[in-house]
Formats: C-alpha cells, sequence, structure tokens
C-alpha cells in the first residue's frame, strides 16, 4: 500500500510554555506536561475534574506502547490493512498527520483505531520536549470524525475514548465528551422502575418497623411510635409475637412495651384459645410461650394483675397439647420465681414424663424439668407435688452458655484467670468448673473456716447438692452446709449478661446466682464496669487483691 502524501498545512504560532490545553472551541496551546497541568491547573472546569475522577481508567487507554496490535480484530485478506493503519497511526509524527490518515483511509479504519489515535495525540502533546502546534481546525476534524463514527463502537471503545478525550483537556460540555457520554449511557441497560411502597396501616407499620433494618439502629423510638398509633384490634398476635421477640433478642427492658404484651395476652386470652387469627395447627400455648419469653429473659414482672392467673389457665388447658411451650413458660416463670404448683403437678406428672420420653426434644425438656426440680428444691419449700426422679436428670447448663462462647473474643475471662494465677498460683482455683445440678462457675476457690485460700486438688469442690443441713424442699429456709471448707465462686459479668440499660441482670443469670447462694456457695461478682476500667494486668491484680482480701482470704506463705 502506497502511503499517501499530505501538505502540512499552516502552522499557527507556537504558544508560551506551560499553557494548558484545550478541546474543540478553545484556543489549544499544547505543552509538555498538558494532561497533568489539566488536573492541576486553577482554571480547569469543576466538570471536567469531576469527569475525569468518575471515569473509571480503562487498561489499553494507557499512554504507554500499545496493545491493540497484540489483539487486532477481524480476519481475512483485509486484516494486514486493518493493521497496517494501526502501525501508521501509532507512527504518526503529527497531529495533522494522525487526521490524514483517519480521513483518506475510510474503508480501513475500524472502531478500535480511533482510541488508537486519541492515545498517539496524547503522546505527541505530552512526551516530545517541544511539541508541534496544533491547528484548531485539525482537532474539530478529529472530534467531527469520532463523533460521526461512535454509534458503531461497542461499550468498551466508548469508555476508552470518553476517558481519553478527558484526559486529553477536552470541555465535559464539548460536543466530543458529549457525544461519547451519550452514546454510553444509550448502551447501559434501563434501570427498573423503583418498587411502589405499600400503604401501611397500625400494625402494619409496627411489623414493617420491626423488619426495618434502621430499627436495628433506633429500635426503642420506632416501636414506641409504631405501637402508640396502632388501634388495640390492629395489635394482631403475629404482631406481638414480633414485638416479644425483638425485645428478647435485643435485651430491651421497656416497661411500656412489656406491659402492652402482658395486657394483650390478658385481654386477647379467650381470642387466643379460641385460635382466632391463628393456623389451625399451632397450639395456643406455642403463642403464648413466644409472648411471655422477654418477660422471663428481661428479669421483668409486669404490673398486669391477671398476668399470673391468665398463664395459670391457658397452662391447665394446653399442658397435654404441646409439651416443649408449656416447659419454655414454666422456665420464663420461674426466672420470675412465679411457678405455679398446679402445673409443676403435671409436668412431673409419670404420664407427661413417659408421653415426651418419645419425642424428638426429649433432652431439652428434661434439660428443663432438670431444672424446674432443681427450683422446687432450693425455692419452693411449701411444694409437696411429685418430682422429676432422679434416673431422669440430667446436668442442667453443662457447659458455658452459648451467648459466652459466643462471645468469648470480647470476655474478660482470660486476663481474670490470668491475674488469679499469678496472684494465687494455677492450683488454688478451678476454672468452667460444673458444679451439681448442672451450674457452669467462672471460678471456684476452696476456702478454709480461717480464711486460707487451699489447693483444689487437696479438696473436693462440689458442695453436696440436695444440701445436707435441709430436708428436702427445705434448702431455701437455710442454704448453710456442715462442710468446714467455704466455696468461693467469682462470677464474671459481662456487659451481655446484663438488659441493655446495664443495670438489671438478665433472667437466666440471676436465676443462676441465685441457686448457686442458696446450694451454700460464697459469691463474688466481677462487674464489667470495673473489669474495664482496668488499666493492664498489674491493675487487674491489684483489683482481684483487693476484692479478695475483703472477703476475708489470705493466700500466700501467710496464708499457708
Amino acid at each position: 500500500m502506497r502511503r499517501p502524501r499530505g501538505e502540512p498545512g499552516s502552522r499557527a504560532p507556537r504558544p508560551t510554555e506551560g499553557a494548558t490545553c484545550a478541546g474543540p472551541g478553545e484556543s489549544w496551546s499544547p505543552s509538555p506536561n498538558s494532561m497533568l497541568r489539566v488536573l492541576l491547573s486553577a482554571q480547569a472546569s469543576p466538570a471536567r475534574l469531576s469527569g475525569l475522577l468518575l471515569i473509571p481508567p480503562v487498561q489499553p487507554c494507557c499512554l504507554g506502547p500499545s496493545k491493540w496490535g497484540d489483539r487486532p480484530l477481524g480476519g481475512g485478506p483485509r486484516a494486514g490493512h486493518v493493521q497496517g493503519l494501526q502501525r501508521l497511526l501509532e507512527q504518526a509524527k503529527s497531529p495533522g498527520e494522525l487526521l490524514r490518515w483517519l480521513g483518506q483511509n475510510p474503508t480501513k479504519v475500524r472502531a478500535h483505531h480511533y482510541p488508537v489515535a486519541l492515545r498517539r495525540l496524547g503522546q505527541l502533546l505530552g512526551s516530545q520536549p517541544r511539541p508541534p502546534p496544533v491547528e484548531q481546525a485539525t482537532l474539530q476534524d478529529l472530534s467531527q470524525l469520532i463523533i460521526r463514527n461512535c454509534p458503531s463502537f461497542d461499550i468498551h471503545t466508548i469508555h476508552v475514548c470518553l476517558h481519553l478525550a478527558v484526559l486529553l483537556g477536552f470541555p465535559s460540555d464539548g460536543p466530543l465528551v458529549c457525544a461519547l457520554e451519550q452514546e454510553r449511557r444509550f448502551r447501559l441497560p434501563p434501570k427498573p422502575p423503583p418498587p411502589l411502597q405499600p400503604v401501611l396501616r397500625g400494625g402494619q407499620r409496627l411489623e414493617a418497623a420491626l423488619s426495618c433494618p434502621r430499627f436495628l439502629r433506633y429500635p426503642r423510638q420506632n416501636l414506641i411510635s409504631s405501637l402508640a398509633e396502632a388501634r388495640p384490634e390492629e395489635l394482631t398476635p403475629h404482631v406481638m409475637v414480633l414485638l416479644a421477640q425483638h425485645l428478647a433478642r435485643h435485651r430491651l427492658r421497656e416497661p411500656q412495651l412489656l406491659e402492652a404484651i402482658a395486657h394483650f395476652l390478658v385481654v386477647q386470652e379467650a381470642q387466643l384459645s379460641s385460635k382466632v387469627g391463628l393456623p389451625p395447627t399451632l397450639p395456643c400455648s406455642s403463642v403464648v410461650q413466644k409472648l411471655v419469653l422477654p418477660f422471663g429473659r428481661l428479669n421483668y414482672l409486669p404490673l398486669e394483675q391477671q398476668f399470673m392467673p391468665c398463664l395459670e389457665r391457658i397452662l391447665a388447658r394446653e399442658a397435654g397439647v404441646a409439651p416443649l411451650a408449656t416447659v419454655n413458660i414454666l422456665m420464663s416463670l420461674c426466672q420470675l420465681r412465679c411457678l405455679p404448683f398446679r402445673a409443676l403437678h403435671f409436668v412431673f406428672s409419670p404420664g407427661f414424663i413417659n408421653h415426651i420420653s418419645g419425642t424428638p426434644h426429649a433432652l431439652i425438656v428434661r434439660r428443663y424439668l432438670s431444672l424446674l426440680d432443681a427450683a422446687v428444691e432450693l425455692e419452693l419449700p411449701g411444694y409437696r407435688g411429685p418430682r422429676l426422679p432422679r434416673r431422669q436428670q440430667v446436668p442442667i447448663f453443662p457447659q458455658p452458655l452459648i451467648t459466652d462462647r459466643a462471645r468469648c473474643k470480647y470476655s474478660h475471662k482470660d486476663i481474670v484467670a490470668e491475674g488469679l494465677r499469678q496472684l494465687l498460683g494455677e492450683e488454688k482455683y478451678r476454672q468452667d468448673l460444673t458444679v451439681p445440678p448442672g451450674y457452669c462457675t467462672d471460678f471456684l476457690l476452696c476456702v478454709s473456716s480461717s480464711g486460707a485460700v487451699l489447693p483444689v486438688r487437696t479438696q473436693d469442690p462440689f458442695l453436696p447438692y440436695p444440701p445436707r443441713s435441709c430436708p428436702q424442699g427445705q434448702a431455701a429456709s437455710n442454704p448453710t452446709t456442715r462442710d468446714p471448707a467455704q466455696r468461693v465462686v467469682l462470677m464474671l459479668r459481662e456487659r451481655w449478661h446484663f438488659c441493655r440499660d446495664g443495670r438489671v441482670l438478665l433472667g437466666s443469670r440471676a436465676l443462676r446466682e441465685r441457686h448457686l447462694g442458696l446450694m451454700g456457695y460464697q459469691l463474688l461478682p466481677l462487674p464489667f464496669e470495673e473489669l474495664e476500667s482496668q488499666r493492664g494486668l498489674p491493675q487487674l491484680k491489684s483489683y482481684l487483691r483487693q476484692k479478695l482480701q475483703a472477703l476475708g482470704l489470705r493466700w500466700g506463705p501467710e496464708g499457708g
């Protein structure tokens, strides 16, 4: 192919050093660092800079060696001509020569040649010590060529040309950038219309609030306002169950909302019993257990006077229908120290125990019954009904609770263990020891009658259960034992052991501490506020020393 020779046009006067390059419609004054100066010049428009920053760089638009030659488009006998034109564009000596190769070979020009020409234009303007002057007409003709052919570009070529045009300083509101941007937007898939928001009323608003991600950050305000706007008839069992579950899950001890749940349970007792608004296969007690859950977990006994009588009536009717729901309700009432004797008679009866033995949830029901039996032993001296047979009893909590295992990396247990190891020695305490009837202790010490901390291996760390000083069912009146050695339990009170307000222990934690104390263990609470205020291990050791000495404990050479 014979290369056409174009006559160079008249040259414009060479501009002074340091001027910035401009696009069509402006005076073009190239300089050795024209593209960089577009970014740094105070005269660059915000639209131009924002266009540069918002368009992501595409790999083929770099100003280094060409990459189009490595992957030519097309094939057949004309592929050589296409590659030959690309080499001519890459070797052009001036902007005018670039325009001639594009304008005089229309049958050989492909879409990917235009990014090659723009990239070569940038190299000519930015890499030579004295770049050639550029005629305004040359730039306009090059822009018109790209504008006329850009409808045939693919989306990749449009992105590359748009990026290079911005880098070269073509104005964002000029014809070239506008045409490329219009083509880019035309190729984008249409955005689907936003879904229509349904009109929510009363309980639906509360249900939507409970499901809203923003609700997790501001749960109380949204809950109270939504509940206040709802009419009583709009508060369905499903809405109230969602509310109860949310309060329990997030440890929100909100008296106003808890009283609303208690009042709903009392007022809607007949509706729940007749299963109005409930699935036919869903027992009433299954809904009631979810409504009662937050009261036990949050250690809150409602002021509603009919709350307990209502639950006793429901348990009397539904105890045999849903065994797991029944013991779940009794577990919540156990945390509140409000166990009804009639319901205990039923769940400890041989018929109920035999009924649950072959069910899938037999183990969890037996664990709950074991805890209820311990509560009867320790807290209900007046109970004379049936008890859980010894062969049916299982450890209540044989390992740390799930919340403690899930948050172990935030716990103070490891640093407290290290402080006790350095303060007392490893042989004088036990960590995570489960004591009968199945409560896991954080740290346990054996102490002589004189207050000396004894090596645990020389003592039986367990106190007898039931306590030997009391006949069966009389432990609550006198929790002491005849064992001369005392057992001191250090109880970590982490932040998540409390309701969200940080002042009331969760029901399960309060129950464990209450029962350990009734069995004769001396409790030494370690609140999270005090643990978090200790700066480093030396301060923590000093804190533990003061706590132990306040109980009259001695250790080391002087303690024996």
